[in-house]
């Protein structure tokens, strides 16, 4: 792997190796750029995964200091853990579960297609799904997507039975073992999958796209880019000039060094990338980077939310098979008739025996909750997924009580239900039991959210500079070669995982970079 020199200045620093940052470094060392990746985290190659949820955990989880607080569930079941994200090279995405809808038509014009929705900030994006849609193939081509473009569909294991011929029964037309990011047959040097049931801890068998196993080698391999790991971004600097001209980093050690950069962007994900402009704070920025507008770390996003899980008389073994393989789509669309604006996925979910007795009744005990545990291998879940509403209130601030190792302040993530949140659970919960109880579920139980994967907002879009933190490419509107690439420029989260949009939205803007450095305006 090449090595650049600290003080070389013509690099692009691109900072998180999660897909949106990998997927960016990709695109700009293909042009020709020179790349440096600074992650947080080490590099663990697939074959030192675990396949135990516990030691997985602990292996590839972000585990610094953060803080919970607001009226959310989180705040009172995990006041110390409001997401669940990854340290690690490839980011969050080493453990995700890989289905990759796209977003809908409506879910980028939000406020025209639901109308003032009060008490949110929701906005249109300033991004149509028209624009977006040849990248969302570039994206969906990059992943080997099943159900896309010629690629086969995701097998069907029990889990996904129990979801589709409830769904059925109950009158939904939509549902599908995809679109899946993990290949159902060989694609792109990776292998068919296993259908182990594993690969949300890390998948061994690098079936499951991740960029671990694909843009980041991928990038490595031109000559042209360095991926620094432990090196956990704690500054980004800015000349005379006002543009970005470093970044400050802390090794494993906790020894600081700085990389200078021509371009620099961040893509450490909603919540550590707002941290990171706020710690960024200098003279005529004195309320953090490209913080004009006060807009950074506002309107955080996560997704409504729950689980609802369905014991039957037989066994399912839950556990088997691909572990997120099932979406039902029916409700995802906007029918106001309902009594909420925006709509929701029913998708698939498998959870090994520790998460699923941490996370089905938090904090549970007694005859009932050990019931519920015997009856695990009999036991089929589905996860709700809904758009929830942009609140300015809900919010990543520092919080300067709790230190992280290098004694900076961690986030602290306020969030506050919206009452259009509260009604889209409502429904998505009584869908979801009719659902189970349409094939034959003895008992039904209704669990919380778990610590957030889908982490949204705080640099949301925005084509007026007072109403947000980037443009529709993610630059910033205050710094002009600073950019976002990662879902903290969503203006709204939409009903569907995030995934697949991030790596859309940052393909669109790797072209935008290298067409703006080209003509000098970077």
């Amino acid at each position: 792997m090449i090595r650049y020199e600290r003080d070389d200045a013509d690099v692009a620093v691109v900072i998180g190796s999660g897909p949106g940052g990998s997927t960016l470094a990709l695109q700009l060392v293909r042009e020709g750029f020179r790349v440096v990746m600074l992650e947080a985290g080490p590099w663990i190659p697939n074959e030192d995964f675990v396949n135990d949820e516990r030691i997985a955990f602990d292996q590839l989880t972000w585990k610094d200091p953060r803080r919970a607080t607001g009226t959310w569930q989180l705040a009172k079941d995990f006041p110390g853990s409001p997401a669940w994200t990854g340290k690690v090279v490839g980011g969050t995405a080493t453990f995700w579960t890989g289905l990759t809808p796209r977003f809908k038509s409506h879910e980028f014009e939000a406020h025209r297609s639901y109308g003032e929705v009060p008490g949110s900030s929701i906005a249109d994006w300033p991004v149509t799904l028209e624009e977006l849609s040849p990248y969302y193939e570039r994206a969906e081509r990059a992943m080997g997507t099943s159900h896309r473009h010629g690629r086969p569909p995701m097998p069907a294991n029990n889990n996904y039975k129990v979801l589709a011929n409830g769904a059925q029964r109950i009158g939904y037309e939509h549902f599908a073992t995809g679109p899946y990011a993990t290949n159902v047959e060989e694609y792109d040097g990776r292998p068919g999958t296993l259908r182990d049931g594993f690969c949300q801890q890390g998948d061994k068998s690098t079936a499951k796209w991740s960029p671990l196993v694909s843009e980041i080698p991928k990038a490595i391999a031109t000559g042209l880019m360095e991926l620094r790991t432990n090196a956990q971004a704690v500054q980004i600097t800015l000349g005379s000039d006002g543009r970005a001209d470093g970044v400050v980093y802390a090794d494993e050690n906790g020894a600081l060094h700085r990389q200078r950069a021509a371009i620099v962007a961040v893509a450490g994900n909603a919540i550590e990338t707002p941290r990171l402009l706020l710690l960024s704070a200098t003279a005529g920025h004195e309320d953090g980077l490209a913080n004009s507008s006060g807009q950074v770390g506002r309107n955080y996003m996560r997704h409504v939310t729950g689980v609802v899980y369905g014991e039957f008389e037989n066994e399912v073994h839950m556990y088997r098979g691909e572990p997120m393989a099932g979406i039902v789509n029916d409700e995802s669309r906007h029918d106001p008739r309902r009594g909420f604006s925006g709509g929701y996925y029913l998708e698939m979910i498998a959870q090994g025996l520790p998460s699923f007795t941490t996370f089905m009744t938090p904090g549970g005990w007694g005859p009932e909750f050990t019931s519920k545990v015997e009856a695990y291998t009999r036991t089929a879940g589905l996860w709700i997924c809904g758009e929830d509403m942009p609140r300015e209130t809900n919010r990543v601030t520092l919080d300067g009580s709790l230190l992280d190792r290098l004694g900076l302040p961690s986030p602290s993530v306020h969030y506050d239900d919206h009452p259009n949140d509260v009604a889209m659970l409502d429904h998505a919960y009584r869908q979801g039991e009719k659902l189970f109880r349409a094939v034959g579920a003895t008992r039904v139980t209704k669990a919380p959210a778990m610590p957030s994967g889908h982490n949204m907002g705080t640099a949301r879009m925005s084509e007026d500079a007072a109403a947000g933190v980037v443009n529709g490419f993610g630059q910033t509107h205050d710094v002009p070669n600073l950019f976002v690439s990662d879902g903290s420029v969503f203006t709204t989260g939409a009903a569907a995982n995030p995934t697949l949009t991030i790596m859309a939205i940052v393909l669109r803007q790797a072209d935008y970079i290298v067409r703006q450095a080209r003509s000098g305006a970077l």
